[in-house]
């Protein structure tokens, strides 16, 4: 049998047995060493959000059970027929998989692991394509300022590849202080509270532009790249207040409310700032090109960036479960506030 995390009504997950998956042609199958929990995403699905898919109309009914996960590592048990990149044995990590101690995924949602890295960060290896494709969306240019609003897991993943890429400053931006800690331990150069009364006044000084402002002819401050990652609209708003004339914004986490307003007139179009829709399928499927890349190639960029030093995920995940502990894992992620970086160690059931 297969063990699965359910999430079998609100607020509540189990560890359930379901049937073996056998893998068809063209699909791999691997028993998991590691999964991570996307906080967003799976908070939204165990409390009964009814629209967790970019798919799911505004008034789509709530359906249970519901099953989450989606970036893991583990070890190939078996191939279908035609499958060539990879073999029984091998180290991967996968792309949209479930919590689950074996899936069954087509080829190119597998990746081999490097010898030099670990399951642990190979199980970072689909959900950092999230922040990935937010930051080549925005075109970031070497020494540009760039700031990332939301500390959860995808913001401190935005942090550490921001600062790969050459931004400068790179500026975190969270309410909850142990966030803020965490943000500058993985190399943000300022990390502020934007519910504070002096946030704006501290970004703008932080960041000086060089050409004329476009309306008065004074000095114009202000970040050219913003990745906004807390889904809320609060969190919108207060980085618009910020951003320079023509910077980018990527809505990576974006509120699944639409009754939230925003003065577009003068905070976007009179500034001339771009809002890029940034969920993680708004890419292409089979070809890679500037700026959008595929999941794959995404994923197989991050972990090369791992194997060639230029970037480390060591201490980054704070909390390891075993499966069989989904139920406090998950009771804590409804009630909301501050959660760890948490990965399933699935050598432990």
């Amino acid at each position: 049998m297969n063990r699965n995390i359910i999430f079998t009504k609100e607020n509540t997950a189990e560890l359930v047995e379901k049937p073996m998956p056998e893998p068809g042609a063209g699909q791999v199958r691997v028993r998991l060493v590691r999964s991570t929990v996307s906080s967003g995403t799976e908070r939204a699905n165990v409390t009964g959000c009814n629209v967790v898919s970019i798919l799911d109309p505004p008034d789509a009914p709530v359906v249970w059970p519901r099953q989450g996960g989606y970036s893991s590592s583990g070890i190939v048990d078996a191939i279908g027929e035609g499958v060539k990149t990879v073999k029984v044995g091998d180290r991967v990590a996968m792309s949209w998989t479930l919590h689950s101690e074996y899936v069954v995924v087509p080829e190119d949602r597998v990746y081999k692991l490097p010898d030099c890295v670990s399951f642990e960060a190979g199980a970072l290896a689909h959900i950092a394509t999230f922040p990935m494709a937010a930051i080549r969306k925005c075109r970031l240019e070497l020494g540009e300022s760039a700031i990332v609003m939301g500390q959860g897991v995808l913001g401190q993943l935005a942090v550490m590849l921001l600062k790969g890429a050459g931004a400068a400053p790179v500026i975190a931006a969270d309410p909850i202080p142990e966030r803020r800690e965490i943000a500058l331990r993985l190399g943000a150069d300022l990390a502020l509270d934007p519910t504070a009364p002096d946030f704006r006044e501290k970004v703008l000084a932080a960041c000086p532009l060089e050409d004329k402002g476009i309306y008065t002819g004074e000095r114009a401050c202000g970040v050219k790249v913003a990745i906004e990652v807390t889904g809320v609209g609060a969190g919108l708003d207060s980085v618009l207040d910020v951003m320079a004339p023509m910077g980018r914004v990527a809505l990576l986490g974006c509120t699944r409310n639409s009754n939230f307003s925003i003065d577009y007139y003068h905070k976007v179009h009179g500034r001339g700032v771009a809002l890029l829709g940034a969920h993680t399928w708004a890419r292409p499927l089979n070809e890679s090109s500037p700026g959008l890349f595929t999941h794959r190639d995404d994923a197989k960029t991050f972990l090369k960036l791992l194997s060639f030093g230029r970037m480390s995920v060591d201490g980054f995940v704070s909390d390891v479960r075993s499966p069989a502990e989904c139920g406090e894992v998950y009771a804590r992620l409804a009630k909301g506030g501050a959660f760890p970086t948490t990965q399933f160690d699935w050598t432990r059931l």
